[in-house]
């Protein structure tokens, strides 16, 4: 939910019949959960903003605004206190400076001393605001997820009213889609009439100078404080303005492109997600024994896995330094939203006849059980692409994913572009004599029409782009040879080959690889072209060659389809 909403958590209601389907009952479950803490933590907010300010100092103070009245339920978002007054004449005076001053360190110097000065009496405003503002963003922060978690809940009622509606992930994500609208129109119908009241009262309030406002300070103290605190910024500005406008033009950019959290989290949490991957892994291995008793299995799985540095850049720009335990709950979001296992029983019925003793036939009918395994990896880039990131949160993202948070040296392998180039593809010419062979010609045919598409986790297909074994299926099964081998990982097009010893590889023939990031098998699949090249999905789909150090490091074996 990424537009502004009302600050009141929305509580679900479920009957028991609606309870008695599993998924709703979890899923709902999570979202009382998650309504509870939101409740309390905007509850908190309400608190805070409930204390007035002290109304018997002077008969001047009774007029100061209050953080609130009794009567207004809808926590309020702190902000620093507008003084039109007190701008109307400076703010002018230094705009104009300000167009000028980048080409004088002094002038802005001493532009920048002057606003320093006629805002010092707000430092402590400042130190108020930012202890109210982290209560209130944390509270906004819970709704959201609270939020999220009914939108969840709601789309397994969905789910168990109309059992036909969610046939593929597509129609799944848009029937989502247009649950989070609907909910988010019920929110905002609540939320418009508080609004309305807020502008109201912003429209009439005082203003005062900051003369005024000094003036009413009681504590000569204070005062004393912060006239020697203005005093002592002043100082420091005119000493180091230069410093410090060549930090802000370099130093920031160089900060806000960057990972900020310690190598330790940003490890530690890819292990983590890394570990509920080999959890899934390991569910889909171990599926003909926890689901026993069937005549046949049937997988349609995409690849498991996902870019680091695309994780990474996603929770730097969202936590800032995040720790690895800040962010559990966040990285089994991200996991839940990339990965959808389902398990379908499918009965046909089938017939067997048989040769009785007397040469008569008799025929016999029986159910044939078959268990459709079906895994859909939407790839974890486009689950960050649907997470409700601004557009000044999505642009930076962009930047630091593209720079690896200025740590290229963090992750290494061929998906994050650390041992294979990213951009333009490498071309090659195949020897004429290799394509006499029609059914590599055709491979290589419609293999070439996708060079320099960008790699894509669980892509199988042109309107989506591919993965590695998303393009390799994608060809065999298009080219036209006959081939009609589904949707594939790597090492499920291992297992559908024969295995030959390199000494007989020729062009047509996939070629493996192994250990590329943390899987078990075949971790990779390229089409050999001859002459120690091959046509694989690095990043983008290129020709490259496979006696490099990191590809016969990874070799594992060459498979020729039947």
């Amino acid at each position: 939910m990424s537009k502004k909403r009302s600050m009141k958590p929305i509580r679900l209601h479920f009957t028991d019949d609606e309870l008695s389907n599993h998924k709703i009952k979890k899923a709902a479950n999570k979202a009382e959960k998650a309504t509870n803490k939101a409740e309390k933590a905007v509850e908190k907010v309400k608190k805070q903003q409930k204390l007035l300010l002290d109304s018997d100092i002077s008969a001047e103070r009774k007029a100061k605004l209050r953080f609130g009245k009794a009567k207004n339920t809808e926590p309020e978002k702190p902000v620093l206190k507008k003084r039109p007054v007190e701008r109307t004449v400076s703010s002018t005076i230094h705009n104009n400076i300000d167009e000028y001053e980048n080409d004088n360190v002094g002038v802005k110097a001493v532009n920048t001393t002057e606003k320093t000065a006629e805002t010092a009496y707000h430092v402590v405003d400042h130190s108020i605001y930012g202890h109210k503002i982290k209560s209130y963003n944390k509270a906004e922060k819970l709704v959201g997820k609270s939020d999220k978690a009914n939108v969840n809940a709601l789309f397994e009622k969905f789910k168990s009213d109309n059992p036909n509606a969610s046939s593929n992930p597509l129609s799944r994500w848009k029937q989502k889609q247009n649950i989070k609208k609907e909910y988010a129109a019920k929110v905002s119908k609540g939320s418009k009439a508080a609004k309305a009241k807020s502008g109201m009262k912003k429209s009439a309030s005082g203003i005062k100078s900051i003369g005024q406002k000094l003036a009413n300070i009681a504590n000569k103290k204070v005062l004393l404080i912060i006239l020697l605190m203005a005093s002592a910024v002043m100082l420091f500005l005119a000493l180091f303005s230069s410093c410090a406008t060549l930090f802000s033009s370099g130093g920031q950019v160089v900060v806000s492109t960057s990972f900020t959290a310690e190598d330790e989290d940003i490890l530690g949490v890819d292990e983590d997600y890394t570990a509920m991957e080999n959890a899934l892994r390991n569910e889909i291995d171990n599926i003909e024994n926890t689901h026993s008793g069937y005549d046949e299995y049937r997988y349609h799985l995409d690849e498991i896995g996902h870019n680091p540095y695309e994780l990474a850049s996603y929770l730097t720009v969202v936590y800032e330094a995040y720790t690895r335990e800040q962010v559990q709950e966040e990285i089994a979001e991200l996991f839940e939203a990339q990965y959808d296992l389902t398990l379908r029983t499918i009965v046909e019925r089938r017939s067997r006849t048989t040769t009785n003793s007397d040469g008569s036939t008799s025929t016999t009918y029986y159910n044939y059980y078959i268990l459709d395994v079906t895994l859909v990896n939407k790839g974890l880039a486009t689950v960050i692409d649907n997470a409700g990131l601004t557009d000044d949160q999505k642009q930076r993202y962009d930047i630091i994913l593209e720079l690896k948070g200025n740590r290229p040296d963090l992750f290494d392998d061929i998906y994050t572009g650390g041992s294979v180039g990213t951009g333009e593809y490498t071309d090659y010419d195949i020897p004429s004599e290799a394509l006499t062979d029609t059914a590599f010609a055709n491979m290589i045919r419609e293999a070439e029409k996708y060079l320099g598409y960008p790699y894509i986790w669980g892509g199988s297909s042109p309107s989506t782009s591919f993965d590695c074994s998303g393009f390799v299926s994608w060809v065999i099964n298009h080219c036209g040879n006959g081939w009609s081998v589904g949707r594939e990982t790597a090492n499920g097009l291992k297992n559908l080959c024969n295995i030959i010893p390199p000494s007989e590889a020729k062009p047509g023939d996939l070629i493996f690889f192994q250990g590329t990031y943390n899987t078990s098998g075949a971790s990779h699949v390229g089409i050999y072209v001859g002459n120690g090249m091959m046509i694989h999905y690095g990043n983008p789909i290129s020709y490259t060659s496979i006696n490099t150090s990191y590809w016969q490091s990874h070799f594992y074996c060459y498979g020729r389809l039947p």
